[in-house]
This record gives C-alpha cells, sequence and structure tokens, in this order.
C-alpha cells in the first residue's frame, strides 16, 4: 500500500488556478470564482483560465493551464465534462501538486464515464498528481475561511470549531454542516465524490495530523480499499482523535441505493461495524446522532468510568431523563457531601437534591441561583456529564436559565449539554448554541450520545490492535477435505481427535480399537460440506463391526445424493468427551477489510439468535476473551445455574490458534471454518469436531 500523500495544498494553497473561470453567476467556474473572491480569506495567488474571455472580474485570464507563468500547488477544474481530460494533462505536465475536480459526468453516468476515470486514474498514479474527485462540491477549510467550493451556502455556514468531516456525498455532509445552526463548529470539510484517486481514508488521515481538528465525523457509502482506510483509522487512534462515522448500506435497500449512488464496495454491514468497533470508530445511526456525538467529544474527552447527572426545573423532564439515563445502561452520579450541602443552601426547601436535581421554580424566583447550584453539581468529582432537560420556552425567562447556565459552563471542565425538547426554539436556544453547547433535540438522543462518549472512554482505555487488513489475493480456490483441514489445525496447535480415513469395512474393522471407543464415522468428501444433510455420519458407535458397517452406509448413501462427488472413503474418529459447550469458530475474508474472525455459541444461538462476534484478525487469547464476554450466551460457558464451566481458557486459546495460523498463511487461506468446536468443562480442553478449510491459489 501506498503511503499517504501531503495534502496541504489542498487546504491552504499558496497558489490556485481555477480552470473554468466564468463571469455567469450562476455557473460552476461564476460560484467558485464568487466565493474564493468574496467569500474566502484567500492571500495567495489565484491565476484564472477562460478560454475566450481575456479578464474576468478585473483579472487577467489564460487561455490554457500550459499558458500560466509557473505552476500552482493546487488546480480547481470547472470546465465541462469533455474538456476535464486535457486540463488534467496540461495541470500535470507543469507541476501542479493536487487537482480539484468539480465537473460532473463520470464515472455516475456508465461505461463510458467509468473509461475516463480510467484514464484520470493512470494519468495520477503515472505523474505522481493527485486527484480529488471529479463530481464533488469541492474544498472548504473553516478554520482558515477558504472555500474552494461552489456552494452558494459556503457563506453561510462558516462557524468555525474542532470537528473535520470527510463524507461521501455532497448533500449529507453540507447538511452536518449547517448544524452550526445549534453550535456545532467544524474545521474542514472535504466530499469525495467519485474518488478516483484520493479517498476518505486519505482525509481522515489528514485530519489525524491536522492540529486544528479533535474530531473526525465521516459518513461513508462504500470503502474501495480496506487496507488503506484502516490505516487512517489507526493514525487517528494514535493521535487520540476520535472518528464518528455513519456507514450508508447497512440494509439491502441502503447497499443498492449506496452502489447506485457511489460504485464502490459497500462491504458487509456485521464486518464493518466490528472493524469500527475494534479500531475504536464509533458508530452512529443517523446524521443527527452523528452531531451529537462529535460535537459532545469535541467539548471533552471521555473518562473511564464516567457517571452523569441531570439537572432542570421540571420535575416530569428530570425524571423522564433519569429513565433515559437507565435505559441506555448509563449511571447516575452520587453527590458529594458537601455539593448537597450547598444544593439545600441554595435551592427551595421543596427542591429535588439528589441526583436528579429539580431545582423547580427557583428558575421563575431567582434564575441567578441556576449558575451556582449547577457549577456544583458539574464540578463533583463523581459527575462526568451533565444533562439538562429543557421542556419548554418561557421567552426571557428561559433566555436568562439559558445564560446562567452557559455561565457555569465556562466554570467547568465537563460539557453541560442542554436537551432542548420544545418544537419552539427562541433567545434562549440561540443563546446555548451561541456558546458553542449543541442543544440535541431530545433525550433519547442525549442518552444515546451519552452512552457512545463513555463508550469511547472505555475503548481509550483497552489497547489498539495491531496490523488489521489484508488485500484480496488472485487466483482460484479448492476446499480441503475435512481430514486434511483437520491435520492443517492440528498442526497449528488446535486438539484434534485421534483418526484417519479408510477405503474399506476391513480396515475400519481393524482402526476402531486402536482409536478406542466410541468412535465417529463420517464420509471423506470435499465435494460434500453437509455430511448429515446425506446421511454421511454416524456417531456413538462403540465396537468394531459398528464401525466397519457404518463406513460402507455412509459411503453408499453420499453416492445416492451426490452422485458425481469425488469420495476418498470414510473419515474414523475417537468422540470428543460429551457434554460441554458446542461453537462456531470462523475465519472468512471480507473483500473490503480482510480476514475476519467469527465466534458464537453454536446451535440455535447462531442459527436462530444470530448471537455472534467478529473481529478483524489479528486475534490474541486477550482478545478472544473479549469477544466471548460480548456474546448474550456467554453465562452458559461460565457455567450457568450450576452447570460445569466451561475451559474458557482452551477456547480462548483455540481461537489465538486460529488466527496465528491465517496470519502466517493470508494469501493462501481464504476461510476455515470450525463447526461446532466442542468445548469441555474446565481442562478439558476444546476440540475440533467438524472443519472446512479453504484455500487459494
Amino acid at each position: 500500500m501506498s503511503g499517504f500523500s501531503d495534502l496541504a495544498p489542498l487546504f491552504d494553497p499558496r497558489s490556485v488556478v481555477l480552470v473554468g473561470a466564468s463571469e455567469r453567476a450562476a455557473s460552476v467556474g461564476g460560484r467558485t470564482l464568487a466565493n474564493i473572491l468574496d467569500h474566502s480569506d484567500f492571500r495567495g495567488t489565484l491565476h484564472l483560465v477562460n478560454a475566450s474571455r481575456p479578464e474576468i472580474r478585473g483579472l487577467p485570464c489564460h487561455r490554457r493551464v500550459a499558458d500560466l507563468p509557473s505552476a500552482p500547488e493546487l488546480a480547481i477544474i470547472a470546465v465541462p465534462a469533455a474538456g476535464v481530460m486535457e486540463a488534467l494533462r496540461e495541470c500535470a505536465a507543469l507541476g501542479v501538486r493536487i487537482c480539484v475536480i468539480l465537473t460532473s459526468g463520470f464515472g455516475e453516468t456508465g461505461e463510458e464515464g467509468r473509461a475516463v476515470e480510467a484514464e484520470m486514474k493512470v494519468l495520477a498514479q503515472s505523474t505522481g498528481m493527485r486527484l480529488y474527485g471529479p463530481n464533488c462540491p469541492g474544498v472548504t477549510n473553516i478554520n482558515k475561511r477558504l472555500g474552494f467550493t461552489f456552494s452558494p451556502a459556503f457563506k453561510d455556514d462558516l462557524r468555525p470549531g474542532p470537528i473535520g468531516l470527510a463524507t461521501q456525498g455532497g448533500g449529507l455532509g453540507r447538511n452536518l454542516i449547517q448544524s452550526v445552526e445549534r453550535g456545532a463548529g467544524f474545521a474542514l470539510w472535504c466530499s469525495t465524490g467519485n474518488e478516483v484517486d484520493l479517498q476518505v481514508a486519505d482525509f481522515i488521515h489528514y485530519m489525524a495530523g491536522a492540529p486544528d481538528v479533535r474530531v473526525i465525523g465521516t459518513i461513508l457509502e462504500g470503502i474501495k480499499d480496506g487496507p488503506r482506510f484502516l490505516a487512517a483509522a489507526r493514525a487517528a487512534a494514535e493521535a487520540g482523535k476520535p472518528v464518528v462515522a455513519l456507514k450508508v448500506g447497512r440494509s439491502e435497500y441502503g447497499m443498492k441505493a449506496a452502489a447506485s449512488h457511489t460504485a464502490s464496495l459497500t462491504g458487509s454491514a456485521e464486518v464493518n461495524s466490528a472493524a469500527f468497533r475494534q479500531l475504536g470508530i464509533i458508530e452512529v445511526d443517523d446524521v443527527d446522532e452523528l452531531v451529537d456525538v462529535a460535537s459532545l467529544l469535541a467539548r471533552g474527552r471521555p473518562p473511564r468510568g464516567a457517571r452523569v447527572a441531570v439537572f432542570g426545573s421540571s420535575g416530569g423532564a428530570c425524571a423522564l431523563a433519569a429513565d433515559m439515563v437507565g435505559q441506555a445502561g448509563l449511571v447516575l452520579a452520587e453527590f458529594a457531601p458537601e455539593t448537597t450541602v450547598l444544593l439545600a443552601e441554595k435551592l427551595p426547601s421543596y427542591a429535588a437534591l439528589g441526583n436528579p436535581v429539580d431545582t423547580t421554580t427557583v428558575t421563575l424566583t431567582n434564575p441567578a441561583v441556576i449558575e451556582e447550584t449547577l457549577a456544583a453539581v458539574a464540578n463533583d468529582p463523581a459527575v462526568s456529564l451533565v444533562m439538562l432537560p429543557m421542556p419548554l420556552d418561557y421567552g426571557p425567562v428561559s433566555q436568562v436559565v439559558a445564560e446562567r447556565m452557559a455561565a457555569a459552563q465556562l466554570r467547568s471542565p465537563i460539557p453541560l449539554v442542554p436537551v432542548w425538547m420544545s418544537e419552539r426554539t427562541g433567545a434562549a436556544y440561540r443563546h446555548f448554541a451561541g456558546a458553542g453547547m449543541v442543544p440535541i433535540r431530545s433525550l433519547r438522543n442525549a442518552a444515546k450520545a451519552f452512552r457512545r462518549f463513555i463508550d469511547r472512554g472505555a475503548w481509550e482505555a483497552g489497547r489498539m490492535p495491531e496490523g488489521l487488513g489484508a488485500g484480496v489475493p488472485e487466483g482460484p480456490t479448492r476446499t480441503l477435505s475435512e481430514a486434511e483441514g483437520k491435520a492443517m489445525l492440528r498442526g497449528a496447535g488446535l486438539a484434534v481427535p485421534d483418526g484417519a480415513v479408510v477405503r474399506s469395512e476391513a480396515e475400519a474393522v481393524a482402526l476402531a480399537p486402536r482409536l478406542g471407543f466410541p468412535v465417529a464415522v463420517k464420509v471423506a468428501s470435499a465435494d460434500i460440506l453437509h455430511k448429515s444433510d446425506v446421511g454421511g455420519v454416524v456417531l456413538g458407535l462403540r465396537t468394531a463391526e459398528e464401525a466397519g458397517a457404518a463406513v460402507g452406509a455412509v459411503i453408499k448413501a453420499a453416492r445416492a445424493h451426490q452422485p458425481a462427488a469425488r469420495i476418498d472413503g470414510a473419515l474414523v474418529e475417537r468422540m470428543a468427551p460429551p457434554g460441554g459447550q458446542e461453537i462456531l469458530l470462523s475465519v472468512s475474508r471480507d473483500p473490503v477489510l480482510g480476514h475476519v474472525m467469527t465466534c458464537g455459541l453454536g446451535g440455535v444461538h447462531v442459527e436462530l439468535l444470530r448471537d455472534v462476534t467478529r473481529r478483524l484478525l489479528p486475534v490474541d487469547a486477550a482478545e478472544a476473551g473479549r469477544m466471548l464476554r460480548e456474546l448474550r450466551g456467554f453465562p452458559l460457558l461460565e457455567g450457568l445455574r450450576g452447570a460445569a464451566a466451561c475451559d474458557v481458557e482452551a477456547l480462548c486459546a483455540a481461537m489465538a490458534a486460529v488466527s496465528a495460523l491465517v496470519e502466517a498463511r493470508p494469501g493462501e487461506i481464504e476461510e476455515i471454518e470450525i463447526n461446532p468446536l466442542r468445548v469441555g468443562a474446565r481442562g478439558e480442553g476444546a476440540w475440533v469436531l467438524d472443519a472446512v478449510v479453504t484455500l487459494r491459489g
């Protein structure tokens, strides 16, 4: 994988050429020029290219890029699609470092457009000139007030701040930016368009190193280069910058829409979500939640074991807020004695002084008390976040309360979060927004954002996994027989029952006593994956004669059901100890993100309840333990209601061994499915009872 380029010339260039500058105000070239000249604070050199006009707005125009006296750092391409390739070739010949292609009409239109994009990609690879787009709205650096974009909304969306945005899709990106109306502040925004060269990953990587970005928000429809995305997410994690992601395409409908929109792989929703959790990426469900969570993280860092306080003047709203806190699995803080003493001194005798704090009518009679009591709650050592339910707008009264709450925020190091529940927004709402307190619009959403915030703190206290992701190799695949697959797993250190493939009943009669009873007999064929479905499995055989007869029976049944299958004979194995739990353990190759381990309790837990957990490789024994504890059925492994506890340590070791096997041969191993892996009681180990191994090449 190639390294990431320096994108500083894209966000803060010293010189720019606008190719396709126009006097027509409503054109792409005209709007882009107006944003640069009228609404940006660009202090570098601006060149204009227009084939038919000698000047525009008093600035001289060159007929073509090749006529420029020197190479600008950044080119903005706003000519019609038919002229884009010529402009790009001239930019490359001149030595331009980055081109922003605003023009549409390429890969999103069909095969002809994709062919032109392929030319663009070759040009970028052969010259080193980076391409952003095509079919993108441009780039916005709000903190430096630079808008190399045709968006007519640029001039209205200029509240600076610490959140960087990298989105696939301009409309949703602008939707995020316009949450400046409730106080969110943004540093940078890129909407990547068709991603012929630069991808969302490149911008996440840049923002990971940008000093004015503290939190990164992203909207993803697809990930074209999994290892590159993982490397960018790792860079953000190592820089201590949370990434908040909204992944489009988590249902069949969404996947189809995303594919038609971006022509990129959406990947498996379950695998994406597992990878996000592993990398500390906070996955959210909608755009408002992305703003809620990103803004909260921009205002403070989540401590481990965070506790919540609720502070308001409506008893009903406070009770409902507490309910939402509890339903989200959060914990209300217990105040220190000195906090309770101060609240008792300042608030009416009928106020509720615990947590939640209900100040009652003091907001009407003496709103100045709000600041002092709220500051006391916010500075209590047990409190990490404060929720401020605001169920209604009392006009000027609410404005005074908002002012006092904002003053309390200045006296506190933790986020105080107003929850504006009324459909009527007025001066109080605007004051919260102006103070950067970013009101959340429902108690449910606030509790959800608090949950994400606190979970991030728990993740930061853990560890960052190493070496995630791998490319997809070429070549056909082949499936090993059960005996071959088990031999590979035995060689990797997993416990496999003793056994061998026999080709006749007589061989089975001779082998079975040496293995020890009871034994199992299974048809041996790489062409038959589900042996029990064709009558190819017989269990619990206790004599040599039974074993011999079973060999003939399973081979006959398999041939009857699948006459074309290649049959090597039958696998005769010593059966594992009875009892314990059956586990599904598999590793498969995701086409975007590489090898993924899936683990779950077998039987109904997998088939009906879909109780599984996933990780990108590598998985060591400690990470395996964390995976198992995510399963709803994990108490069954611990020994539920007096049952014997299972050998979880052996199970974790088996999971780590499978991971190590795949890590050692990543290009060769396509998939391993062990179903079941029988985990005995503590000390009895974990045994591979059935396995399918698929190799590539």
